[in-house]
């Protein structure tokens, strides 16, 4: 059911109102989902609950096979672009974002239980630029990772920067948030994983290891890395670069070690 919105004010499109200052804020178990590549992976996780659609009229018709998709107890609220815009408090172009219920994350032994024999996980250590963990979720998605563990340091990946640029990568690839650092280590290898530490330090050659049945890949911020305590406990691995030039972006990291990971098993 399509429900026409010609009041920025309407109270019942309170969850889109000042978009960019809720980013912020935070938005009580709640994230948006924002364009029409994000909406259409997000409506085929059933571990997300869509709580409503906010749409500009000219995005209506080109959606139809996913708004069939919807229970029709999630309202799809239409604007003019004039309306959005002031609902959300920027020019809105992509015209379509939408309210989801975020899951409640498992433990971190609970998620590692959970996945095959032959496993591959993305650990993100301290990295607090959304566009780098929105890049390795991408990543993540697109090589097959089967889950991606957070710290406490790593920004939201249901931020809706994140989510926009991991193209829907950060609502397919399950993932939770590790307490403790300390402990993160001990887990993975309480699961059977092999750690590898990839840092520009490494003592080993990406190109020379060969991913075990299970395989964890650790990744730090640009900058600091991992933590030394971390490195001592694990497989340290780099990837060779040219005239001695030792930095790389590290989502472009990511998309180098998962490619090779995956690809030498």
């Amino acid at each position: 059911m399509l429900i026409a919105i010609t009041d920025p004010d309407d109270l019942r499109i309170e969850p889109y109102r000042a978009v960019k200052e809720r980013d912020l804020l935070g938005r009580q178990h709640r994230f948006i989902a924002e364009g029409e590549v994000v909406l259409r992976v997000l409506l085929r996780q059933s571990r997300f609950d869509v709580e409503s659609l906010l749409l500009s009229e000219g995005r209506v018709e080109g959606l139809s096979d996913a708004l069939h998709s919807l229970s029709s107890e999630v309202p799809v609220y239409v604007a003019n672009r004039q309306v959005m815009d002031a609902i959300v408090g920027f020019p809105i172009h992509r015209g379509i974002l939408a309210v989801a219920k975020r899951p409640v994350l498992p433990s971190v032994e609970a998620l590692l239980a959970s996945l095959p024999e032959k496993a591959l996980v993305v650990v993100m250590v301290g990295l607090a630029n959304h566009d780098n963990v929105g890049g390795i979720f991408r990543n993540a998605a697109a090589f097959g990772a089967d889950a991606v563990l957070l710290d406490q340091e790593t920004c939201d990946p249901l931020y809706r920067k994140a989510v926009r640029v991991s193209v829907g990568g950060a609502l397919v690839v399950p993932f939770t948030r590790v307490p403790a650092t300390d402990a993160l280590v001990q887990a993975l290898e309480e699961a059977s994983f092999e750690v590898i530490a990839l840092s520009p330090s490494g003592t080993e050659a990406l190109s020379e290891v060969q991913p075990a049945r299970r395989t964890a890949l650790l990744l730090g911020a640009e900058g600091p890395g991992l933590p030394p305590d971390l490195m001592v406990r694990t497989r340290t691995v780099s990837i060779p670069m040219s005239g001695g030039f030792d930095s790389l972006n590290v989502a472009t990291t990511s998309g180098i070690a998962l490619h090779h990971l995956t690809r030498s098993k």
